[in-house]
């Protein structure tokens, strides 16, 4: 209860009026009355000048008519108690995009040759739980490391979608290793467990190799050219 209630109240209750009585002489409703004795509604100058003709009460002390300070602290509580609610709300919100978008989207992995540099990641979508057709744990972008591939467009700084293999494909293009190195080749299968290893760094050039020789890590499935 506010001091201006509590002065109304009592006031009233001096003159034997009641609520219902006090309300129709100031021409409010009688709830409007209790709200005011109860501190829960702010009680303005003009009003309260008249109920003091009405009553011959003095009510004239400023800190009275100043808001209810208890009136103010529920106010208080209830901006912190919505400020709150907003603010779970929102990160209730986040959590459930980000598990929604973590079903539908893959952050690939970006590596250099070795496989073992993070470079960053490119989000891609899932669908029927695979990536472009891939199983999700076997996918990753290579960062072209070297201008050897030139010839075929491929061009250091570019990023190849690739998929973890172990398995060469004719005329497919992967990241191998042979001769105690790690580059990117064309293979051209050849019979008799004979592989071509051709790159074009501008000019075409061709290995002949062993298959047991050559150890592919991944195939290269696109490119993304940098502009």
């Amino acid at each position: 209860m506010s001091r201006v209630g509590e002065k109304i109240k009592e006031a009233r209750l001096q003159s034997g009026m009641s609520q219902k009585a006090l309300a129709k002489k100031l021409g409010v409703a009688e709830k409007f009355i209790n709200e005011v004795e109860m501190g829960r509604r702010i009680a303005q100058e003009s009003f309260i000048d008249k109920v003091s003709k009405i009553l011959k009460s003095d009510f004239n002390d400023v800190s009275m008519v100043v808001t209810d300070e208890a009136l103010l602290e529920e106010k208080k509580s209830i901006k912190e108690a919505k400020d709150n609610f907003h603010r779970n709300n929102k990160a209730n919100e986040e959590e459930v995009w980000t598990s929604a978008f973590s079903s539908v989207l893959k952050n690939v992995p970006i590596f250099d040759y070795t496989l073992r540099n993070n470079k960053g990641f490119k989000e891609l979508p899932i669908h029927s739980n695979k990536v472009e057709g891939f199983s999700q744990d076997k996918v990753l972008y290579l960062e072209i490391q070297d201008d050897e591939m030139s010839g075929f467009r491929i061009l250091k700084g570019d990023l190849a979608f690739s998929s973890l293999a172990k398995e060469p494909s004719n005329n497919g293009i992967f990241l191998v290793d042979y001769k105690g190195k790690r580059a990117i080749r064309q293979i051209k299968l050849l019979g008799n467990s004979k592989a071509l290893l051709v790159s074009n760094g501008g000019s075409l050039l061709t290995e002949t190799m062993n298959l047991n020789e050559i150890s592919v890590v991944a195939k290269l499935e696109r490119l993304e050219i940098r502009l």
